[in-house]
């Protein structure tokens, strides 16, 4: 089994250019960061040159584009760099920027893409923390018809379908199977923006760096002469025929999908505002950052929940060790060899089951009314399959015997009972070293952490 691990980037770069809605000069530059940073962003033009964290419940505004705000740091259009980190891979990061909103640019994410290539990524020692989505979770809109909904996936994968009012931009839909290829498939896509919402946007004091540049602008209900004249000089773009409807912008379409392409672009840089990486499949139906941040707030909830996931356990699959295999390696036996087999060993991680049935000797006398598994058994168990993860890793296995020396921070949370299937999960919280090795421990029933321990074992030659 190959973990995987966090990543940051090798060096730093910087992006300039005017801010969509303020219109100012801006640069925004992405530093690495240490691992369980997450994604940071600092106004360097503020005093105290305050940090944000870029998570969903520091967002402030949705309106045109996803705003962070706390206190008084605000930073708006967000969504193009951190859709491009997500995608990309990597974890944890610093961004500097010197104003109230990262640049535009092009409308799209390919220039923080084609930097990231170019600065490199680096792989850091930490695993990396993945949410593995066990069921379907879904967020509605009933006013808009809004809807997004993530399903169990082995990947990250996405599909996202919209249905705008207009015969240019009807109904279309996009899809991004595998998260590699965001750079050729999604990462072009530009932002897009009717002509009949300019003049509310301008109203609202927005859009004030928007031009032909750096988004699609759709033109499909004629006005008259004389007001589409007045729109294009608000916003400094040639006049054009009033009867000739459209796109307009300077460099043509890249797909005929594109407006959507970009929405499912944002639904994955306001998902990096989750925090952790997610394994599942995303449908977003007609979505937009407001349907997107209360998803991406709902899938915080839910991660604090399940804070410690269960391991995913599949009975079909022929276990790693089986109870021969263990009893070789551990010199328990019954009724004091307590894991049932091994699905699951990395060089510091091991997932084991025991299944707990009627018939345990301890039942006869531990509540034979109401039989419940005692709870230092549970951290036998536990300990028995951090032997195992340790034994592992020696040449002659089954010369060697492992002993408790301490046991800290156990927490017993649900009682376990007949019937119960526990999943043991252990890891190493630092290398064997002179025959010392400390570990923590989980026990689960289902989804549920059941005890947690953790401890100190020590590796002893056998007589």
């Amino acid at each position: 089994m190959i973990m995987s691990k966090q990543k940051t980037l090798k060096g730093s770069f910087s992006l300039c250019g005017k801010g969509l809605h303020t219109g100012l000069s801006l640069t925004v530059t992405f530093n690495p960061a240490p691992e369980n940073t997450g994604y940071k962003i600092q106004r360097i033009d503020l005093d105290g040159m305050p940090i944000i964290q870029a998570i969903a419940e520091n967002v402030i505004d949705t309106q045109r584009g996803t705003v962070l705000g706390k206190g008084d740091i605000r930073i708006s259009t967000i969504e193009h760099g951190m859709a491009a980190l997500y995608a990309m891979g990597i974890d944890n990061c610093l961004i500097q920027v010197n104003g109230p909103e990262f640049p535009i640019l092009d409308g799209s994410a390919a220039l923080y893409v084609d930097k990231i290539n170019e600065v490199g990524i680096e792989e850091q020692n930490a695993p990396k923390d993945w949410y593995i989505i066990r069921h379907k979770i879904e967020v509605k809109d009933e006013e808009t018809g809004s809807c997004i909904t993530i399903l169990p996936d082995e990947e990250f994968s996405l599909t996202a379908m919209c249905s705008f009012n207009s015969k240019f931009v009807s109904s279309q839909f996009a899809t991004l199977d595998c998260i590699d290829k965001f750079a050729t498939d999604i990462a072009p896509a530009r932002t897009f923006v009717f002509v009949r919402d300019i003049e509310p946007l301008l109203k609202a004091n927005l859009i004030k760096g928007g031009d032909l540049d750096n988004a699609i602008v759709i033109y499909e209900m004629q006005t008259t002469q004389e007001r589409l004249d007045s729109l294009a000089d608000m916003i400094h773009v040639e006049r054009r025929d009033a009867t000739e409807l459209g796109y307009i912008q300077h460099k043509p379409l890249v797909w005929d999908n594109e407006c959507t392409r970009h929405k499912l672009l944002d639904v994955i840089g306001d998902m990096a505002l989750i925090g952790k990486p997610i394994k599942g499949r995303i449908i977003a139906t007609r979505p937009g950052h407001t349907i997107n941040n209360k998803f991406a707030r709902l899938m915080r909830r839910e991660i604090r929940k399940h804070e410690i996931q269960a391991p995913i356990y599949d009975p079909n699959e022929a276990p790693l060790m089986d109870n021969i295999r263990i009893r070789e390696l551990l010199p328990h036996r019954y009724p004091m060899q307590l894991v049932d087999k091994v699905i699951s060993l990395g060089a510091t991680s091991i997932v084991g089951v025991k299944n707990i049935t009627a018939n345990e000797p301890f039942f006869v006398g531990h509540f034979p009314q109401e039989p419940v598994m005692p709870g230092v058994l549970q951290i036998e168990a536990m300990a028995q399959c951090g032997g195992l993860l340790v034994l592992n890793t020696l040449e002659e296995p089954e010369r060697w015997s492992t002993y408790f020396m301490k046991i800290d921070d156990v927490k017993f949370r649900q009682k376990v009972v007949p019937g119960d299937t526990l999943l043991f999960k252990v890891d190493l919280l630092a290398p064997l070293r002179h025959g010392i090795s400390s570990m923590k421990g989980y026990v689960f029933v289902g989804d549920h952490v059941v005890s947690e321990a953790t401890f100190t074992a020590q590796i002893v030659k056998n007589k």
